[in-house]
């Protein structure tokens, strides 16, 4: 697991690319937000998490639960799920906006695409919705 990284993830850096090519200008990891999100933009009020479909047992193709060890496993992405709704309720009590894009929207079968994907941040990302998610089709 050492190899496994928690920043700069290939997902998180298209989705990077996207937004500052569309002139969008953001924060990565800003420590002073709870959750540490992957982007936070300031003037929007709103921050962007990436997620890993895995990690965050997302129900899609990407996530199976592995056959070794279940008890570790399921204790271990258990807490990450757990740490994903006190995050989320710690954003919306300082009144930030938040935005999931899931791993299954980028990569594998269900792929919206990185340029639909980054269109859709890029419209949410001035409007007033407070949390929104993309995922893959189903």
């Amino acid at each position: 697991m050492a190899g496994i990284r928690g920043k700069d993830t290939k997902p998180e850096l298209i989705i990077r690319r996207g937004l500052h090519a569309l002139g969008f200008r953001y924060r990565l990891h800003a420590r002073d937000v709870p959750g540490k999100p992957d982007l936070v933009f300031p003037r929007f009020q709103a921050v962007i998490m990436v997620n890993g479909c895995f990690w965050h047992r997302h129900d899609c193709h990407l996530f199976r639960m592995p056959s070794t060890r279940p008890e570790f496993w399921s204790a271990k992405i258990g807490r990450n799920v757990e740490r994903d709704s006190l995050v989320q309720r710690q954003l919306a009590e300082a009144g930030w906006r938040k935005l999931v894009v899931w791993e299954c929207a980028l990569k594998g079968r269900t792929a919206l695409g990185p340029e639909t994907v980054v269109t859709k941040i890029a419209q949410w990302l001035p409007g007033t919705e407070a949390a929104c998610e993309i995922r893959g089709t189903i």
